[in-house]
């Protein structure tokens, strides 16, 4: 089958997927699709959109329930929760929207915001508002990026284009893998 084929087929799924947690690098992805045609930029965006808000509500309920407890794990990083505490308390409407800008909040961030107890009318509609927001910013930046490297494609011969799609999906599951035993470590370590 067709990379191409692929992507329009399952390219939303895997959007979605994809921007349940960091999915910076899928958005951008998507975005590019998007500009080849691939995938429609709006649905594309609301694919992003969805999984954001899917992913950090439940990291969110997570956080109302269990977050003081899970918190707890991360004992060696309290004055920075401490302090993220105090400014969620202080600009909960900003920090709720920004979390999903700041590096390395994107997980940590909701769950913070349920342990700090944020009400949910509050969290949803800022949490539905900063993932469109979200996905609107890193998708348009996929698709100026295809506008970018569309001249190069259209010379590159039909056959490298499969190969040059094939790479980015291996070169994102490598780094996804490597993200992923980085993390393990991490959490090995702060035991």
């Amino acid at each position: 089958m067709d990379i191409n084929a692929l992507i329009a087929q399952y390219g939303y799924a895997a959007l979605l997927i994809g921007s349940l947690a960091e999915g910076e690098t899928i958005t951008l992805l998507g975005g590019v699709a998007a500009h080849q045609g691939l995938l429609r930029f709006p649905l594309a965006v609301l694919a992003v959109a969805l999984g954001g808000m899917i992913g950090d509500q439940a990291l969110y309920l997570f956080g109302r329930r269990f977050g003081n407890r899970a918190l707890t794990r991360f004992s060696r990083h309290q004055k920075k929760i401490d302090r993220a505490q105090r400014l969620i308390l202080r600009y909960p409407v900003w920090f709720v929207i920004g979390t999903r800008f700041m590096y390395g909040f994107r997980v940590i961030g909701p769950l913070l915001i349920g342990a700090s107890r944020v009400p949910p009318k509050l969290f949803i509609p800022l949490n539905i508002a900063g993932a469109l927001l979200w996905a609107l910013i890193f998708t348009t930046l996929g698709y100026l990026g295809g506008e970018v490297i569309a001249p190069w494609l259209a010379r590159v011969d039909q056959h490298l284009k499969h190969y040059i799609w094939v790479a980015l999906a291996v070169a994102i599951v490598v780094l996804l893998r490597l993200f992923l035993k980085r993390r393990s470590r991490r959490r090995e370590n702060q035991d």
